[in-house]
């Protein structure tokens, strides 16, 4: 049966070592120069001492002025979300359903293997090397991309760092892709047991897929930890802080790096949101007088907030929650097939 499953699988098993081949290769050489340059900004030593916003400013300012690193960068970005789908996609959807296109399945399913163990050597042998695969692809690309990380990432502005908790790097770091993959691809089998047919099973797992990854970072990964709450008087400089459009102020927060900041709220000094007047010394657009009057005002922040040493945890909490609905989808998958008749 295990030999069966290789040689029904083996393509795609050489497609997957190659193409990591190719991106360790890619990633192993220029992630050595990587490490060396970050090794002597003083980076390394600063995050010990204090405030590194100078240093990493001018380490990323480097690495911005080669186009090599940037492209690298956002191509591991990429490739650490396109790998779960594409395991979902071309290794989960069609795992059953050529088997019913084909009409193999009244064969393999009359031999004297039964169809669990049919069914669960399918499952195991592909689910471990997705597992492996996306492992893999992860451990490569969060280790070429730590020091760029470290530093504050490649955001969208200059002056602006970007936390691993960010939407877009926390999935694409850490074991985090193994559950995804999991997930994924577990999604794949199960549409095509259901559908029985391997198109729509793609179609139906990609747009599961996504629906999933896009929910999850706002519904449901800010619940996994109660956040840290935290109170604090705070100098509030027009210059510095954002307006919204109805007049909350929102005072960015510096003293937290790499904290994943939940919620950031300007309050007076009975507890409620502070709100800039339409009338009095901010209303013309006079930044020094306003300045001057935000100062008698005595206001707090009030935030929510993770701390980065959190960043493990959560990993761990997803990746749990989804290879736990990976292996319920597979427990479901084997019951279907178990107790469906041969027609």
């Amino acid at each position: 049966m295990i030999w069966l499953t290789w040689r029904q699988f083996r393509a795609q098993s050489f497609a997957a070592v190659a193409a990591l081949a190719v991106l360790a290769v890619i990633y192993g050489v220029t992630g050595s120069h990587l490490a060396h340059l970050y090794a002597t900004s003083g980076l390394a030593t600063c995050h010990a001492r204090g405030d590194c916003s100078a240093l990493s400013s001018t380490f990323l300012t480097t690495m911005k002025s080669d186009s090599l690193y940037p492209l690298l960068f956002f191509l591991g970005l990429g490739a650490m979300y396109l790998a779960p789908a594409i395991i979902g996609i071309f290794w989960g959807a069609p795992l059953i359903t050529r088997e019913f296109e084909a009409g193999t399945f009244r064969l393999a399913w009359s031999q004297s293997v039964t169809r669990t163990r049919w069914m669960a050597v399918k499952l195991g042998l592909i689910g471990l090397v997705a597992i492996a695969t996306a492992g893999l692809l992860s451990l490569m690309i969060t280790w070429w991309a730590g020091p760029i990380d470290e530093a504050g990432g490649f955001p969208a502005s200059m002056n602006q760092q970007v936390s691993r908790f960010s939407t877009v790097l926390f999935g694409a770091r850490g074991i985090a892709p193994i559950g995804y993959a999991a997930l994924a691809f577990a999604l794949g089998v199960t549409a095509g047991v259901l559908i029985r047919r391997t198109l729509p099973a793609m179609a139906i797992t990609l747009a599961v897929f996504a629906v999933i990854q896009l929910a999850w970072p706002n519904w449901v990964r800010p619940h996994l930890i109660p956040p840290v709450h935290a109170t604090a008087a705070v100098a509030v400089n027009l210059n510095d802080a954002i307006v919204t459009h109805n007049g909350e102020m929102i005072v960015p927060v510096t003293r937290l790096p790499g904290a994943w900041i939940i919620s950031n709220q300007t309050i007076t000094t009975s507890g409620h949101l502070f709100v800039l007047p339409a009338t009095g010394p901010c209303a013309g657009g006079a930044p020094p007088a306003c300045n001057a009057w935000l100062a008698t005002q005595h206001l707090r922040r009030a935030i929510a907030y993770q701390p980065a040493s959190r960043f493990w945890a959560f990993q761990w909490y997803e990746t749990a929650i989804y290879l736990a609905l990976a292996f319920a989808l597979a427990g479901f998958c084997i019951w279907w097939v178990r107790h469906r008749r041969l027609s």
